[in-house]
């Protein structure tokens, strides 16, 4: 508890963690060192959808490995981009995401929220992977095809 106030630090991480990795790990564990209660935000496949490309992992799956973290104390679906309600009703105090939304979420700080944009680097992001797998199946596709016909003799 914030010893100004006795009150709860109430944090909110958000994400879609698709092929969950690392850097979705580190964000997560960092969420719950800033306050008392961590509640993290999984994205639907419905909103992704309305932004990006659908997620490789679906929502039930995605939901489940963040469920069995022992890091968060709850975990919500997340249907909305727009958190101003999020806030409101669960009292969030501190909002974490990944730094590729860098000042999307800056008018919550209108609200008393401490913004938090947890910098990935150059590391490990889903996007990278599934170019990363892409290209090695590609290949491995290329490699089987291309071959020469052999005489059937």
């Amino acid at each position: 508890m914030s010893s100004e106030t006795n009150k709860q630090e109430i944090v909110y991480v958000s994400g879609t963690f698709d092929l969950f990795h690392s850097n979705h790990l580190k964000m997560i564990k960092y969420g719950r060192g800033l306050g008392d209660v961590l509640i993290v935000g999984v994205s639907t496949d419905e909103l992704v959808c309305s932004y990006k490309k659908p997620p490789a992992v679906p929502f039930e799956e995605r939901i489940a490995i963040v469920e069995g973290l022992k890091y968060p104390d709850l975990v919500i679906p997340q249907h909305v981009l727009e958190h101003t309600e999020t806030v409101k009703k669960l009292n969030i105090t501190r909002f974490v995401i990944g730094d590729d939304w860098y000042g999307k979420y800056d008018y919550l700080k209108d609200l008393g929220v401490e913004v938090f944009y947890m910098p990935y680097g150059m590391g490990v992001s889903s996007t990278n992977l599934k170019e990363k797998i892409h290209d090695q199946y590609s290949a491995l596709i290329r490699n089987s095809d291309e071959h020469p016909i052999p005489e059937p003799k």
